[in-house]
Protein backbone atom coordinates (compact mmCIF):
# COMPACT_ATOMS: atom_id res chain seq x y z
CA UNK A 1 0.00 0.00 0.00
CA UNK A 2 2.53 2.05 1.15
CA UNK A 3 4.79 1.56 -2.14
CA UNK A 4 1.74 2.40 -4.47
CA UNK A 5 1.31 5.38 -2.44
CA UNK A 6 5.00 6.63 -2.97
CA UNK A 7 5.03 5.56 -6.93
CA UNK A 8 1.71 8.40 -7.46
CA UNK A 9 3.44 10.63 -5.50
CA UNK A 10 6.42 9.82 -7.87
CA UNK A 11 3.79 10.01 -11.21
CA UNK A 12 2.26 13.11 -10.16
CA UNK A 13 5.39 14.70 -9.17
CA UNK A 14 6.81 13.82 -12.69
CA UNK A 15 3.53 15.31 -14.41
CA UNK A 16 3.94 19.06 -12.45
CA UNK A 17 7.84 18.76 -13.49
CA UNK A 18 6.95 18.33 -17.38
CA UNK A 19 4.06 20.76 -16.92
CA UNK A 20 6.03 23.67 -14.84
CA UNK A 21 8.82 23.33 -17.98
CA UNK A 22 6.30 23.81 -20.57
CA UNK A 23 5.18 26.95 -18.68
CA UNK A 24 8.69 28.14 -18.14
CA UNK A 25 8.94 28.93 -21.92
CA UNK A 26 7.20 31.97 -21.81
CA UNK A 27 7.43 35.04 -19.23
CA UNK A 28 3.71 35.47 -19.19
CA UNK A 29 3.64 32.02 -17.03
CA UNK A 30 6.96 31.12 -15.76
CA UNK A 31 6.10 32.52 -12.61
CA UNK A 32 3.13 29.24 -11.94
CA UNK A 33 5.82 27.06 -14.15
CA UNK A 34 7.88 27.36 -11.05
CA UNK A 35 5.04 26.55 -8.63
CA UNK A 36 4.14 23.56 -10.60
CA UNK A 37 7.51 22.24 -11.17
CA UNK A 38 9.54 23.58 -8.67
CA UNK A 39 7.28 23.76 -5.43
CA UNK A 40 4.13 21.25 -5.64
CA UNK A 41 6.31 18.90 -7.87
CA UNK A 42 9.45 18.48 -5.85
CA UNK A 43 7.72 18.91 -2.94
CA UNK A 44 5.70 15.19 -3.54
CA UNK A 45 9.26 14.04 -4.79
CA UNK A 46 10.96 14.50 -1.71
CA UNK A 47 8.06 13.74 0.06
CA UNK A 48 8.10 10.03 -1.94
CA UNK A 49 11.25 9.50 -1.11
CA UNK A 50 11.71 9.79 2.20
CA UNK A 51 8.75 7.28 2.78
CA UNK A 52 10.25 4.90 -0.10
CA UNK A 53 10.31 1.40 1.25
CA UNK A 54 13.91 0.37 1.69
CA UNK A 55 15.99 -2.53 2.89
CA UNK A 56 17.75 -0.42 5.33
CA UNK A 57 16.11 1.80 8.24
CA UNK A 58 15.78 5.87 7.01
CA UNK A 59 18.44 8.19 8.65
CA UNK A 60 15.53 11.18 9.27
CA UNK A 61 17.46 12.98 11.77
CA UNK A 62 20.43 13.86 9.03
CA UNK A 63 17.90 14.13 6.49
CA UNK A 64 15.47 16.67 7.95
CA UNK A 65 18.58 18.11 9.09
CA UNK A 66 20.10 18.32 5.79
CA UNK A 67 16.83 19.93 4.20
CA UNK A 68 16.35 22.88 6.71
CA UNK A 69 19.85 23.72 6.29
CA UNK A 70 19.93 23.25 2.63
CA UNK A 71 16.68 24.93 2.01
CA UNK A 72 17.72 28.37 4.67
CA UNK A 73 20.75 28.63 2.66
CA UNK A 74 18.55 28.36 -0.61
CA UNK A 75 15.94 30.26 0.53
CA UNK A 76 18.31 33.36 1.44
CA UNK A 77 20.44 33.52 -1.44
CA UNK A 78 17.88 33.49 -3.82
CA UNK A 79 15.72 36.38 -1.70
CA UNK A 80 19.09 38.26 -1.26
CA UNK A 81 21.02 37.84 -4.96
CA UNK A 82 20.55 41.03 -6.94
CA UNK A 83 19.81 40.22 -10.87
CA UNK A 84 23.29 40.78 -11.65
CA UNK A 85 24.31 37.89 -10.20
CA UNK A 86 21.78 35.67 -11.32
CA UNK A 87 23.70 33.67 -13.59
CA UNK A 88 26.59 33.29 -11.29
CA UNK A 89 23.72 31.66 -8.89
CA UNK A 90 22.66 29.40 -11.35
CA UNK A 91 26.54 28.49 -12.01
CA UNK A 92 26.71 27.53 -8.20
CA UNK A 93 23.37 25.78 -8.26
CA UNK A 94 24.42 23.74 -11.26
CA UNK A 95 27.76 22.88 -9.95
CA UNK A 96 26.15 21.89 -6.09
CA UNK A 97 23.85 19.42 -8.00
CA UNK A 98 26.70 17.93 -10.04
CA UNK A 99 28.60 18.01 -6.32
CA UNK A 100 25.70 15.46 -4.83
CA UNK A 101 25.68 13.22 -7.78
CA UNK A 102 29.73 12.80 -7.26
CA UNK A 103 28.89 12.13 -3.80
CA UNK A 104 26.49 9.40 -4.31
CA UNK A 105 28.45 7.78 -6.76
CA UNK A 106 31.73 7.83 -4.20
CA UNK A 107 29.39 6.37 -1.24
CA UNK A 108 28.26 3.39 -3.49
CA UNK A 109 32.37 3.14 -4.67
CA UNK A 110 32.39 3.25 -1.17
CA UNK A 111 29.77 0.42 -0.57
CA UNK A 112 31.02 -1.96 -3.25
CA UNK A 113 34.30 -2.27 -2.60
CA UNK A 114 34.60 -1.77 1.26
CA UNK A 115 31.64 -2.20 2.47
CA UNK A 116 31.54 -5.29 0.45
CA UNK A 117 28.22 -5.00 -0.89
CA UNK A 118 29.07 -6.09 -4.70
CA UNK A 119 25.04 -6.81 -5.57
CA UNK A 120 24.78 -3.48 -8.06
CA UNK A 121 26.82 -5.73 -10.26
CA UNK A 122 27.78 -4.03 -13.70
CA UNK A 123 24.91 -2.04 -13.99
CA UNK A 124 25.66 -0.11 -10.30
CA UNK A 125 29.22 0.13 -11.85
CA UNK A 126 27.95 1.86 -14.85
CA UNK A 127 25.64 4.35 -13.47
CA UNK A 128 27.91 4.92 -10.68
CA UNK A 129 30.85 6.15 -13.41
CA UNK A 130 28.43 7.89 -15.41
CA UNK A 131 27.24 10.41 -12.25
CA UNK A 132 31.06 10.41 -11.24
CA UNK A 133 32.23 11.84 -15.18
CA UNK A 134 28.91 14.17 -15.30
CA UNK A 135 28.84 15.04 -11.92
CA UNK A 136 32.11 16.42 -11.98
CA UNK A 137 32.05 18.24 -14.92
CA UNK A 138 29.24 19.67 -13.85
CA UNK A 139 30.66 20.65 -10.78
CA UNK A 140 33.95 22.03 -11.08
CA UNK A 141 32.84 23.26 -14.73
CA UNK A 142 30.10 25.85 -13.25
CA UNK A 143 32.33 26.83 -10.42
CA UNK A 144 34.73 27.92 -13.25
CA UNK A 145 31.84 29.81 -15.01
CA UNK A 146 30.95 31.14 -11.70
CA UNK A 147 34.72 32.64 -11.61
CA UNK A 148 34.54 33.48 -15.03
CA UNK A 149 30.94 35.48 -14.35
CA UNK A 150 32.87 36.89 -11.02
CA UNK A 151 35.92 37.90 -13.32
CA UNK A 152 37.54 36.33 -10.98
CA UNK A 153 39.51 34.70 -14.11
CA UNK A 154 39.72 37.09 -17.06
CA UNK A 155 39.89 36.12 -20.29
CA UNK A 156 42.16 38.33 -21.41
CA UNK A 157 45.11 36.88 -19.01
CA UNK A 158 44.49 33.48 -19.87
CA UNK A 159 47.25 31.32 -22.47
CA UNK A 160 45.15 28.44 -23.60
CA UNK A 161 47.72 25.96 -25.64
CA UNK A 162 46.68 26.51 -29.20
CA UNK A 163 46.04 22.33 -29.02
CA UNK A 164 43.53 22.38 -25.41
CA UNK A 165 40.80 20.23 -27.26
CA UNK A 166 43.64 17.46 -27.61
CA UNK A 167 44.38 17.39 -23.67
CA UNK A 168 40.28 17.11 -22.96
CA UNK A 169 39.98 14.51 -25.70
CA UNK A 170 42.47 12.74 -24.31
CA UNK A 171 40.83 13.12 -21.01
CA UNK A 172 37.09 12.44 -22.15
CA UNK A 173 39.00 8.93 -23.31
CA UNK A 174 40.55 8.00 -19.99
CA UNK A 175 37.64 8.49 -18.11
CA UNK A 176 35.51 5.98 -20.37
CA UNK A 177 38.50 3.47 -20.39
CA UNK A 178 39.06 3.82 -16.51
CA UNK A 179 34.98 2.99 -16.75
CA UNK A 180 35.61 0.19 -18.85
CA UNK A 181 38.48 -1.02 -16.41
CA UNK A 182 36.81 -0.61 -12.93
CA UNK A 183 33.83 -2.83 -14.94
CA UNK A 184 35.81 -5.57 -15.77
CA UNK A 185 38.09 -5.63 -12.62
CA UNK A 186 34.25 -5.36 -10.92
CA UNK A 187 34.58 -6.58 -6.92
CA UNK A 188 38.39 -7.09 -7.98
CA UNK A 189 38.89 -3.75 -7.80
CA UNK A 190 40.24 -1.39 -5.01
CA UNK A 191 38.68 2.42 -3.64
CA UNK A 192 41.99 4.30 -4.83
CA UNK A 193 40.55 3.97 -8.08
CA UNK A 194 37.46 5.07 -7.81
CA UNK A 195 39.30 8.34 -6.01
CA UNK A 196 41.93 8.42 -8.91
CA UNK A 197 38.75 8.33 -11.09
CA UNK A 198 37.16 11.04 -9.40
CA UNK A 199 40.16 13.50 -9.50
CA UNK A 200 40.41 12.90 -13.07
CA UNK A 201 36.93 13.75 -13.56
CA UNK A 202 36.93 16.99 -11.49
CA UNK A 203 39.86 18.03 -13.65
CA UNK A 204 38.23 17.11 -16.69
CA UNK A 205 35.37 19.73 -15.69
CA UNK A 206 37.80 22.56 -15.24
CA UNK A 207 39.97 21.78 -18.28
CA UNK A 208 36.85 21.66 -20.26
CA UNK A 209 35.41 24.94 -19.37
CA UNK A 210 38.40 27.01 -19.15
CA UNK A 211 38.88 27.99 -23.08
CA UNK A 212 34.80 28.82 -22.79
CA UNK A 213 34.71 32.79 -22.45
CA UNK A 214 33.36 35.70 -23.52
CA UNK A 215 30.31 36.03 -25.66
CA UNK A 216 29.64 32.19 -25.56
CA UNK A 217 28.91 32.11 -21.72
CA UNK A 218 24.99 32.10 -21.89
CA UNK A 219 25.68 28.51 -24.07
CA UNK A 220 28.23 27.34 -21.40
CA UNK A 221 25.22 28.23 -18.46
CA UNK A 222 22.76 26.34 -20.83
CA UNK A 223 25.50 23.33 -21.13
CA UNK A 224 26.40 23.07 -17.59
CA UNK A 225 22.42 23.14 -17.00
CA UNK A 226 22.20 19.97 -18.68
CA UNK A 227 24.95 17.80 -17.37
CA UNK A 228 23.52 19.46 -13.65
CA UNK A 229 20.10 17.33 -14.78
CA UNK A 230 21.92 14.38 -16.46
CA UNK A 231 23.92 13.38 -13.29
CA UNK A 232 21.27 13.81 -11.68
CA UNK A 233 19.47 10.97 -13.42
CA UNK A 234 22.43 9.02 -13.52
CA UNK A 235 22.50 9.32 -9.26
CA UNK A 236 18.40 7.93 -9.72
CA UNK A 237 19.70 4.81 -11.87
CA UNK A 238 21.99 4.23 -8.91
CA UNK A 239 19.31 3.75 -6.68
CA UNK A 240 16.25 3.07 -9.14
CA UNK A 241 14.94 6.59 -8.06
CA UNK A 242 12.22 6.51 -10.59
CA UNK A 243 11.46 10.83 -9.87
CA UNK A 244 15.18 11.61 -10.03
CA UNK A 245 15.54 9.72 -13.43
CA UNK A 246 12.69 11.33 -14.70
CA UNK A 247 13.27 14.94 -13.07
CA UNK A 248 16.87 14.42 -14.78
CA UNK A 249 16.40 13.75 -17.69
CA UNK A 250 13.72 16.12 -18.31
CA UNK A 251 16.41 18.90 -17.31
CA UNK A 252 18.45 17.26 -19.16
CA UNK A 253 16.42 17.66 -21.92
CA UNK A 254 15.23 21.18 -21.68
CA UNK A 255 18.94 22.19 -21.51
CA UNK A 256 20.32 20.29 -24.59
CA UNK A 257 17.26 22.26 -26.24
CA UNK A 258 18.38 25.38 -24.32
CA UNK A 259 21.73 25.32 -25.76
CA UNK A 260 20.68 24.59 -29.42
CA UNK A 261 18.67 27.52 -29.55
CA UNK A 262 22.03 29.75 -28.03
CA UNK A 263 24.29 28.15 -30.20
CA UNK A 264 21.62 28.78 -33.06
CA UNK A 265 21.38 32.86 -31.91
CA UNK A 266 25.02 32.88 -32.27
CA UNK A 267 25.05 31.05 -35.34
CA UNK A 268 27.83 28.84 -34.33
CA UNK A 269 28.25 24.81 -33.83
CA UNK A 270 28.22 23.60 -30.42
CA UNK A 271 31.96 21.61 -31.51
CA UNK A 272 33.00 25.59 -32.38
CA UNK A 273 31.63 26.79 -28.96
CA UNK A 274 33.59 23.82 -27.27
CA UNK A 275 36.99 24.18 -28.79
CA UNK A 276 37.26 27.03 -30.14
CA UNK A 277 38.59 29.30 -26.97
CA UNK A 278 37.83 33.22 -26.75
CA UNK A 279 39.35 35.98 -25.21
CA UNK A 280 41.80 38.79 -26.41
CA UNK A 281 40.86 41.68 -28.59
CA UNK A 282 39.87 42.91 -32.05
CA UNK A 283 39.92 45.88 -34.14
CA UNK A 284 38.03 47.71 -35.47
CA UNK A 285 36.22 51.24 -35.96
CA UNK A 286 35.19 54.04 -38.28
CA UNK A 287 38.76 56.34 -38.82
CA UNK A 288 37.81 59.96 -39.04
CA UNK A 289 39.56 62.51 -41.47
CA UNK A 290 43.15 62.11 -39.34
CA UNK A 291 42.86 58.90 -39.38
CA UNK A 292 41.47 58.94 -35.33
CA UNK A 293 38.08 56.77 -34.31
CA UNK A 294 35.54 59.77 -33.78
CA UNK A 295 33.44 59.93 -30.68
CA UNK A 296 30.48 62.29 -30.64
CA UNK A 297 28.62 62.39 -27.51
CA UNK A 298 25.09 64.13 -26.62
CA UNK A 299 23.54 66.16 -23.90
CA UNK A 300 20.93 65.28 -22.20
CA UNK A 301 18.20 68.13 -23.00
CA UNK A 302 19.24 67.28 -27.02
CA UNK A 303 18.76 63.59 -26.08
CA UNK A 304 15.27 64.57 -24.39
CA UNK A 305 14.11 66.23 -26.95
CA UNK A 306 14.59 63.61 -29.97
CA UNK A 307 13.30 61.25 -27.95
CA UNK A 308 10.05 63.00 -27.12
CA UNK A 309 9.99 64.40 -30.82
CA UNK A 310 10.36 61.16 -31.93
CA UNK A 311 7.45 58.41 -33.35
CA UNK A 312 9.33 55.53 -32.67
CA UNK A 313 11.87 54.08 -30.56
CA UNK A 314 13.39 50.87 -29.45
CA UNK A 315 15.24 50.31 -26.64
CA UNK A 316 18.22 47.44 -26.48
CA UNK A 317 18.87 46.75 -22.98
CA UNK A 318 22.59 44.57 -22.26
CA UNK A 319 24.46 43.74 -18.71
CA UNK A 320 25.39 46.97 -18.11
CA UNK A 321 21.37 47.73 -17.89
CA UNK A 322 21.25 45.21 -15.23
CA UNK A 323 24.38 46.66 -13.20
CA UNK A 324 22.77 49.80 -12.94
CA UNK A 325 19.45 48.31 -12.00
CA UNK A 326 18.04 50.80 -14.70
CA UNK A 327 14.94 48.80 -15.88
CA UNK A 328 12.66 50.30 -13.60
CA UNK A 329 13.90 54.11 -14.75
CA UNK A 330 13.54 52.76 -18.27
CA UNK A 331 9.87 51.77 -18.04
CA UNK A 332 8.92 55.32 -16.50
CA UNK A 333 10.54 57.03 -19.72
CA UNK A 334 8.10 54.37 -21.75
CA UNK A 335 5.21 55.44 -20.07
CA UNK A 336 6.10 59.68 -20.90
CA UNK A 337 7.22 58.94 -24.19
CA UNK A 338 4.09 57.00 -24.88
CA UNK A 339 1.69 59.24 -23.13
CA UNK A 340 3.27 61.63 -25.82
CA UNK A 341 2.62 59.00 -28.44
CA UNK A 342 5.67 57.39 -29.11
CA UNK A 343 6.01 54.30 -29.78
CA UNK A 344 8.22 52.17 -27.41
CA UNK A 345 9.78 48.52 -27.94
CA UNK A 346 12.56 46.66 -26.56
CA UNK A 347 14.91 44.56 -28.64
CA UNK A 348 16.21 41.63 -26.92
CA UNK A 349 18.96 39.53 -28.12
CA UNK A 350 19.06 35.96 -27.52
CA UNK A 351 22.57 35.93 -25.65
CA UNK A 352 22.02 39.59 -24.10
CA UNK A 353 23.28 39.38 -20.71
CA UNK A 354 25.19 36.62 -18.66
CA UNK A 355 22.47 34.20 -19.21
CA UNK A 356 19.43 32.98 -21.49
CA UNK A 357 16.59 35.26 -20.78
CA UNK A 358 18.52 38.03 -18.29
CA UNK A 359 16.75 40.48 -20.11
CA UNK A 360 13.51 39.43 -20.62
CA UNK A 361 13.63 38.58 -16.50
CA UNK A 362 14.90 42.00 -15.92
CA UNK A 363 12.15 44.19 -17.80
CA UNK A 364 9.35 41.45 -16.37
CA UNK A 365 10.07 43.06 -13.21
CA UNK A 366 10.07 46.64 -13.90
CA UNK A 367 6.12 45.06 -15.01
CA UNK A 368 7.21 45.98 -19.03
CA UNK A 369 4.61 44.41 -21.14
CA UNK A 370 5.94 41.10 -22.87
CA UNK A 371 4.10 42.00 -25.86
CA UNK A 372 6.73 45.02 -26.41
CA UNK A 373 9.53 42.64 -26.01
CA UNK A 374 10.87 42.08 -29.61
CA UNK A 375 12.91 38.91 -30.25
CA UNK A 376 16.27 39.64 -32.62
CA UNK A 377 14.45 38.84 -36.30
CA UNK A 378 11.37 40.87 -35.05
CA UNK A 379 13.39 43.80 -33.36
CA UNK A 380 15.82 44.03 -36.51
CA UNK A 381 12.56 44.74 -38.80
CA UNK A 382 11.27 47.08 -36.30
CA UNK A 383 14.42 48.98 -36.17
CA UNK A 384 14.75 49.39 -40.21
CA UNK A 385 11.70 52.20 -39.20
CA UNK A 386 12.77 53.09 -36.05
CA UNK A 387 13.64 56.78 -35.03
CA UNK A 388 16.02 56.24 -32.15
CA UNK A 389 17.65 53.22 -30.76
CA UNK A 390 18.56 54.00 -27.37
CA UNK A 391 21.37 51.39 -26.08
CA UNK A 392 21.11 50.29 -22.13
CA UNK A 393 24.39 49.10 -21.55
CA UNK A 394 24.36 46.28 -24.78
CA UNK A 395 27.95 45.95 -26.28
CA UNK A 396 28.26 43.00 -28.18
CA UNK A 397 25.02 42.22 -29.43
CA UNK A 398 24.85 45.67 -31.46
CA UNK A 399 28.29 44.90 -32.52
CA UNK A 400 28.70 45.56 -36.73
CA UNK A 401 32.16 43.79 -36.32
CA UNK A 402 30.12 40.63 -36.23
CA UNK A 403 28.83 41.48 -39.63
CA UNK A 404 31.90 42.71 -41.76
CA UNK A 405 35.08 42.03 -39.70
CA UNK A 406 36.07 38.11 -40.46
CA UNK A 407 39.05 38.85 -37.87
CA UNK A 408 36.24 39.29 -35.13
CA UNK A 409 36.21 36.62 -32.59
CA UNK A 410 32.23 37.24 -32.81
CA UNK A 411 32.22 37.10 -36.47
CA UNK A 412 28.95 35.41 -38.03
CA UNK A 413 26.88 35.85 -34.80
CA UNK A 414 23.68 37.77 -35.65
CA UNK A 415 23.16 40.77 -34.31
CA UNK A 416 20.74 43.80 -33.83
CA UNK A 417 20.91 46.28 -36.41
CA UNK A 418 21.03 48.98 -34.52
CA UNK A 419 22.09 51.35 -36.79
CA UNK A 420 19.53 50.94 -39.23
CA UNK A 421 17.44 53.12 -37.22
CA UNK A 422 17.34 57.03 -37.93
CA UNK A 423 19.44 57.66 -34.96
CA UNK A 424 21.42 55.75 -32.08
CA UNK A 425 21.76 56.87 -28.74
CA UNK A 426 24.25 55.01 -26.70
CA UNK A 427 24.34 55.01 -22.73
CA UNK A 428 27.81 53.60 -21.09
CA UNK A 429 29.91 53.88 -18.67
CA UNK A 430 33.07 54.19 -20.60
CA UNK A 431 34.59 52.95 -23.93
CA UNK A 432 35.63 49.90 -22.51
CA UNK A 433 35.32 46.73 -24.67
CA UNK A 434 31.86 44.23 -23.81
CA UNK A 435 32.42 41.07 -21.84
CA UNK A 436 34.03 39.41 -25.52
CA UNK A 437 36.80 41.98 -24.67
CA UNK A 438 36.31 42.96 -28.43
CA UNK A 439 36.00 46.82 -29.41
CA UNK A 440 32.82 47.50 -30.93
CA UNK A 441 33.08 50.07 -34.34
CA UNK A 442 29.23 50.98 -33.47
CA UNK A 443 30.73 53.86 -31.21
CA UNK A 444 32.09 55.70 -33.86
CA UNK A 445 29.31 54.84 -36.45
CA UNK A 446 28.15 58.44 -38.10
CA UNK A 447 24.91 57.70 -36.47
CA UNK A 448 26.33 57.09 -32.92
CA UNK A 449 26.10 59.41 -30.31
CA UNK A 450 27.33 58.49 -26.78
CA UNK A 451 25.62 59.23 -23.31
CA UNK A 452 28.75 58.29 -20.54
CA UNK A 453 27.46 57.23 -17.09
CA UNK A 454 25.98 55.04 -14.90
CA UNK A 455 22.86 54.04 -16.88
CA UNK A 456 20.34 54.70 -14.16
CA UNK A 457 21.77 57.94 -13.20
CA UNK A 458 21.51 58.90 -17.06
CA UNK A 459 18.01 57.44 -17.74
CA UNK A 460 16.81 59.59 -14.30
CA UNK A 461 18.22 62.78 -15.90
CA UNK A 462 16.54 61.75 -18.76
CA UNK A 463 12.88 61.43 -16.90
CA UNK A 464 13.64 65.01 -15.53
CA UNK A 465 14.30 66.49 -18.80
CA UNK A 466 11.46 64.65 -20.57
CA UNK A 467 8.94 66.04 -17.96
CA UNK A 468 10.41 69.45 -18.32
CA UNK A 469 9.69 69.67 -21.81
Amino acid sequence: MLLAIVNLAFLIGAVLFARGLSLLSSPETARKGNIYAGAIGMGLAILGALFFPMDVPNNYLWIVAGLIVGGGIGYYVSYKVKMTAMPQMVAIFNGLGGACAVLLAMVEFNNYYLAEIPDGGTGALVSSALALIIGGVAFTGSFVAYAKLEEFIKDNFLVIPKYHHILNITLLLVLLGFTAWLVYLGPEGEMWMALVFMGIALYYGVSFVVPIGGADMPVVIALLNTFSGLSAASAGLIYNNKIMVVGGLLVGASGVILTVLMCKAMNRSLLNVLIGGFGGSAAGGKKGAQGEMVIKEVALNEAAIQLNYSKSVVFVPGYGLAVAQAQKVCKEIEDILEANDVEVRYAIHPVAGRMPGHMNVLLAEANVAYPKLLDLDEANAYLANADIAVIVGANDVVNPAALDDPSSLIYGMPILRVWDAKHVIVLKRSMRPGYAGIENPLFFHPKTHMLFGDAKDSLTKLVTELKAL
